[in-house]
């Protein structure tokens, strides 16, 4: 089984993404657990242990331009999963972490 953490940072103001809703989707979109993050702009461990397959991560921004961010990725391997949000008011990137 795999682990998964994220960390959101908000790059125009250079801090951490604290209070952001955090949702973790299954393949079909079923809600499989709900977070906020830390004061820090962190999840650490978000659904415990996960089989391989498909997810999404959704971040609720009520931005500007973006309401939310919608991250789909592929756990194929039993090891950490680190999956970070940088954002700006018009932009965002993601990439996998370790």
């Amino acid at each position: 089984m795999a682990t998964l953490s994220t960390h959101v940072l908000d790059t125009a103001t250079g801090r951490p993404a604290r209070g952001v809703p955090v949702t973790l989707l299954d393949a079909d979109g079923t809600a499989l657990a709900e977070w906020v993050t830390d004061d820090d702009g962190r999840i650490g461990a978000l659904g415990g242990d996960l089989p391989t397959g498909s997810y999404r991560l959704r971040f609720d921004l009520d931005g500007p331009f973006y309401p939310e961010v919608v991250v789909a990725f592929r756990i194929t391997a039993d090891e950490h999963h680190h999956v970070p949000l940088l954002l700006s008011p018009f932009g965002y990137s993601t990439y996998r972490g370790s």
